[in-house]
């Protein structure tokens, strides 16, 4: 299993932006898709974003495209989530995945045999 540790979540307005990290501790980090998923109260988990291996290809939820971008630094071991123009309905807790699956796969099949990580708060006010 590989240990990931999110950081940049917090509370901001609507319209407003934040940078989500997810470090990775992991030997070969580049073998691993990387998604973002996310969970607003009373609601199920929700995909949000992959990340190929390589960077090179990438996939979102219809309601965050335009909006967010995810990216990777494979030689800080790190996945990032730019989100913008923040909605009360970005409102969740945001998870970081690794899988070693190809992105689609992680991005509709993940589960606990994944690697996820602790979880961090984002929360949009009016």
């Amino acid at each position: 299993q590989v240990q990931l540790v999110e950081s940049g979540g917090g509370e901001v307005q609507t319209g407003g932006s934040l940078r989500l990290s997810c470090e990775a501790s992991v030997r070969i980090f580049s073998k691993y898709s990387m998604a973002w998923f996310r969970q607003a109260p009373g609601k199920g988990r929700e995909f949000v974003a992959v990340i190929s291996w390589t960077g090179g290809t990438t996939s979102y939820t219809d309601s965050v495209k335009g909006r967010f971008t995810i990216s990777r630094d494979n030689a800080k071991n790190t996945v990032y989530l730019q989100m913008s123009d923040l909605k009360p309905e970005d409102t969740a807790v945001y998870y970081c995945v690794a899988g070693q699956r190809t992105p689609l796969a992680l991005s509709t099949r993940a589960d606990e045999s994944d690697s996820w990580g602790q979880g961090i708060q984002v929360t949009v006010s009016e």
